[in-house]
C-alpha cells in the first residue's frame, strides 16, 4: 500500500515528539508500506515567525510572510527525515517547489493548481520514505506560496491524489470523528465511517477537526481519508463515498456553532432587485451569509434577516446603515446571543419526520426555534444561545447517537 501520513502541530510539537512521529512512520514502513509523511510546523513556530516580522513592520509583504512563514515546515520535516535516517531508513525531506506542488499566485493564500510528482515517485521508487514540508507550494512564477489555514491537510491530500495513494491519514489531536461534542455529550460515539458531503456539512457547521478545502479535495480526487491521533494506536475515523458506507445511519451527527450572529432588516423597500442590491454590496465586503429569512410587511415593505458570522458584524453594520442613509431600509437590530445548532446525515434523503423529530426535541426543552434553513442532508436551526448545550444533548438522543 502507499500511505499518505500528515501530522500536525500538535503532533510534531517537540523534539519527543517528532521522536514519536517517526517511530509510528518507521512502524508503518515496516508493515511493507510505501510511506510519504506531510508536517506542519512545530505548535507555536507560525505564530512566533509571525511576531518576529511584527517587530519590524505591521503590514509586511505577503510574498515576505511566505518566504518566512514556509520554513516552520521546512525545519520540520528535515528533523523528521534526520530522526528516521538515524533509525536505519533512507528518508529524505522535500519542500513544496522539490514535491512538485504548484499554486497560484496569491500570497497567503494560495490555491494548488497542479503536482508533478515526478520528483517523488521516482524516490519512492528507490525505496525512501518522503517526509514533505506542508502548508506550501511554488507558483508558476516561480515564487514560494503558502496555502492559508489547515493547508497541510490540503498538502497531504493533494499529494495522495497525485500519487493515487491508498489511504490518507490526518494525524491530530482527536481520535476521529464524533456525534457531537465531547465535551458537551460525554455520550457522543466516535464514527466509524462517514461520508464526504456530511463531514462537509459538519466542518462548514462548526465541526473543527477537518478543513473544508481538504474534505473537498479528497472528495474531488477521490481519496480514502482517516482523521485518527497521533497519540495512541486507536482507529479514527474513515471519510469516504456515501456508496463505501454499507448502512446508512439516519443522523450521523449534531454540530454547533456560536460563531453567529442576526442581522434583522425592518422596513425594506418592497421593489424589484433591493433584496439583490443589500447581498451583492454585503458580498463585496467580503460578508458570508448563512441563513435568510424574509417576510412582506402590511405596508408594502419586507423584512429580510439572516445571519453572519460574528467576526463579519462590523463590515455588514457599516453596508446596512449606508441602506438606511438612502431610505431603502428603515431600521435595523443586531442579535449576537444567538447560535446554529445544525442535525445532519445522508440517511434523511430517504426518510421522512426527521425535521419533525428535530422541533419536537425543541420544543419539549421549551427551547424557541428563530430561524430553520434545510438542505437534503441537513437541518440547522438559530436559537438562544443559553440554550445552545441543551439543545445539542437534546438532539443527540433523540436521534439515539447515543446508542
Amino acid at each position: 500500500m502507499l500511505i499518505v501520513q500528515k501530522f500536525g502541530g500538535t503532533s510534531v510539537g517537540d523534539l519527543e515528539r517528532i521522536q514519536n512521529v517517526a517511530n509510528r512512520v518507521s512502524k508503518t514502513k515496516k508493515q511493507g508500506n510505501d510511506v510519504v509523511v506531510v508536517v506542519s510546523a512545530m505548535s507555536g513556530e507560525t505564530n512566533k515567525l509571525i511576531s518576529y516580522a511584527e517587530h519590524f513592520s505591521q503590514t509586511p509583504s505577503r510574498a515576505e510572510m511566505d518566504m518566512l512563514l514556509s520554513s516552520g515546515e521546512r525545519v520540520t520535516a528535515s528533523l523528521l527525515a534526520i530522526a528516521l535516517n538515524e533509525m536505519g531508513h533512507d528518508a529524505v525531506s522535500m519542500t513544496g517547489r522539490k514535491a512538485g506542488i504548484v499554486t497560484d499566485s496569491l500570497h497567503t493564500k494560495a490555491r494548488i493548481e497542479e503536482i508533478d510528482p515526478t520528483t517523488m515517485r521516482a524516490a519512492l521508487k528507490e525505496g525512501k520514505i518522503i517526509v514533505v514540508a506542508g502548508f506550501q507550494g511554488v507558483s508558476l512564477d516561480g515564487n514560494v506560496t503558502t496555502l492559508g489555514r489547515g493547508g497541510s491537510d490540503l498538502s497531504a491530500v493533494a499529494i495522495a491524489g497525485a500519487l493515487e495513494a491508498d489511504l490518507c491519514e490526518i494525524y491530530t489531536d482527536v481520535s476521529g470523528i464524533f456525534t457531537t461534542d465531547p465535551r458537551i455529550e460525554p455520550k457522543a460515539k466516535k464514527l466509524e465511517k462517514i461520508s464526504y458531503d456530511e463531514m462537509l456539512e459538519l466542518a462548514s457547521l462548526g465541526a473543527k477537526v477537518l478543513q473544508n478545502r481538504s474534505v473537498e479535495l479528497a472528495k474531488k480526487l477521490n481519496v480514502n481519508l482517516v482523521t485518527r491521533t497521533s497519540f495512541s494506536e486507536e482507529e479514527g475515523t474513515l471519510i469516504t463515498k456515501e456508496e463505501n458506507i454499507m448502512e446508512q445511519p439516519l443522523v450521523s451527527g449534531i454540530a454547533l456553532d456560536k460563531n453567529q450572529a442576526r442581522i434583522s432588516l425592518m422596513g425594506v423597500k418592497d421593489r424589484p432587485g433591493i433584496a439583490s442590491e443589500i447581498f451583492n454590496k454585503l458580498a463585496q465586503s467580503e460578508v458570508n451569509v448563512d441563513m435568510i429569512i424574509q417576510n412582506k410587511a402590511h405596508d408594502e415593505t419586507t423584512n429580510i434577516d439572516f445571519t453572519v458570522p460574528k467576526g463579519d458584524l462590523h463590515d455588514a453594520k457599516a453596508v446596512v446603515d449606508a441602506f438606511i442613509q438612502t431610505g431603502d431600509i428603515k431600521d435595523d437590530s443586531y442579535n449576537e446571543d444567538i447560535c446554529k445548532v445544525s442535525v445532519v446525515g445522508v440517511g434523511m434523503k430517504s426518510h421522512t419526520g426527521v425535521a419533525a423529530k428535530a422541533f419536537s426535541a425543541m420544543a419539549s426543552e421549551n427551547i424557541n426555534i428563530n430561524m430553520i434553513s434545510t438542505s437534503e442532508i441537513k437541518i440547522s436551526m438559530v436559537i438562544d444561545e443559553k440554550y445552545a448545550e441543551l439543545a445539542v444533548r437534546s438532539l443527540h438522543s433523540i436521534y439515539n447517537l447515543d446508542k
